[in-house]
């Protein structure tokens, strides 16, 4: 489907700058262009590609900006349609006026994300290219940047569509079968058949299991910092950050409601928590507190228990340590330098207690590597190999699929009619669809090109 009209917005964001881009897409961009433009060379006699000096003006000649321009002719274009940017000074009433020149004369303002999606609707991008844009506009981090701009150059879509091949030749062979006798095609390789179908579920499923990492990295991680009062959870707030930003003193009970500041570590993004110190109080505000604290606890993504390692594990830490789940938490044991009379063993099944000293600032890499290990493992090195879903959507069509292939198994098995396999390997194929945009419904469309930014 080529759309017939032309679509304009500014592909820069709002505000004042030194430069700002108005984009056209359509069949009329270059005609657009050619009745406002004056420059030395005309365009219709533009290389495409190739910057040209020059002036937007009015239909009356009245002069609107001093101008670039560049015409990008189809199909090499990002839409694969004829597109025109226009970069001009970065004012907003000089980015209106050209956009009002363009809307006069018949252009229509872009929907949010509707070049993108003029991209797919031209076969220039899949779908989940198309999303990787987004994703890469979003990006909170170097890593999440890398996985997206892995994902825009087809590194999920083919892995994608290899598992659709497999499908494919599986339902090639069983349709087969189905169609000729046994005398013409042989009888069907049961076990074969089995092997593929489990083989590719594995693979599938290890792919699916990589939207934990591809969450964090895209949405962040919030990571709490609870224990009882004067553990040093602040000091280790600022320790992490490198930079006081939680008020520090001997005082029990200084920090009384949640702190709260941005970091980035092993390429995730971190919303990283300090709580009030966990204890029985009649004070009211540091009671709440505490109340705030064991909330936060129970939705954070990492809790980090914090206790005295010159002291050891005392009562109000076994209360901390009541409001952890232990597959989310670590366990620090802080204050390092002034001796280590903590028995690990009562931190088992919480990292074992990572020492560490957050006046000094020792074992704070140790601790950094455990937090990302938990958090999904370090996205460089080893795991640079593997792809990384970044949308719940591809992990939701992956688990479907891995249902229909467990049916398919279970077909095999029960020696039920071919047919069924077959729907089944389809509707495999078909879930599989859905990431790259072949079986995609429209509706669903319209949500993922509605979430992008106006003029990309």
């Amino acid at each position: 489907m080529r759309p017939k009209d032309t679509i304009v917005a500014p592909a820069t964001p709002p505000g004042e700058g030194g430069v700002a881009i108005v984009r056209l897409s359509g069949p009329d961009a270059e005609t657009l262009l050619a009745a406002t433009f004056a420059g030395g060379t005309l365009p219709a006699a533009m290389d495409s590609h190739h910057l040209y000096h020059g002036r937007i003006c009015r239909p009356d000649g009245q002069l609107v900006d001093d101008v670039l321009a560049v015409i990008m002719r189809a199909p090499h274009s990002y839409t694969g349609e004829d597109v025109v940017e226009v970069h001009c000074h970065g004012g907003q009433q000089i980015l209106r006026n050209i956009l009002d020149l363009f809307l006069g004369l018949q252009a229509r303002m872009a929907r949010p994300g509707e070049f993108t999606e003029r991209a797919f609707l031209n076969g220039r991008l899949d779908l989940a290219q198309a999303e990787a844009v987004a994703g890469l506009i979003e990006a909170r981090s170097s890593q999440a940047c890398r996985v997206a701009l892995e994902q825009l150059d087809g590194r999920l879509s083919r892995e994608v569509n290899r598992f659709a091949d497999q499908m494919k030749s599986l339902l090639a062979l069983v349709e087969a079968h189905v169609d000729f006798p046994d005398d013409e095609v042989g009888s069907l390789a049961v076990e074969e058949v089995t092997r593929q179908l489990q083989a590719v579920s594995a693979e599938m499923r290890e792919l699916a299991g990589s939207f934990d990492t591809g969450r964090a990295l895209r949405e962040g991680v919030s990571v709490l910092i609870i224990g009882r009062p004067n553990v040093g959870k602040s000091s280790l707030m600022n320790a992490l950050l490198g930079q006081a930003r939680a008020i520090v003193t001997d005082v029990p009970g200084t920090t009384r409601d949640t702190v709260e500041e941005q970091m980035i570590v092993g390429g995730f993004p971190i919303r990283l928590i300090d709580t009030a110190g966990v204890r029985s109080t009649d004070d009211p505000i540091e009671r709440e507190g505490v109340r705030r604290a064991s909330d936060k606890a129970c939705s954070a993504d990492l809790v980090l228990l914090v206790v005295d390692s010159s002291v050891g594990v005392t009562d109000e830490d076994r209360m901390a340590m009541d409001l952890c789940e232990p597959s989310r938490t670590l366990a620090v044991m802080n204050k390092a330098d002034l001796g280590r009379r903590c028995d690990r063993t009562l931190l088992k099944g919480l990292g074992g207690g990572i020492a560490v000293s957050a006046r000094q600032g020792t074992g704070l890499e140790v601790l950094q590597q455990a937090m990302v290990d938990r958090l999904g493992g370090d996205t460089g090195g080893d795991a640079a190999e593997h792809v990384v879903l970044l949308e719940r959507r591809h992990r939701d069509a992956l688990l479907q699929a891995l249902r229909a292939t467990k049916t398919a198994q279970q077909a095999v098995e029960s020696q039920a009619p071919l047919e069924c396999l077959a729907f089944e390997l389809r509707e495999i194929l078909d879930d599989l669809g859905q990431i790259t945009g072949e079986t995609t419904p429209d509706e669903i469309l319209d949500q993922i090109f509605g979430r992008f930014c106006i003029g990309k």
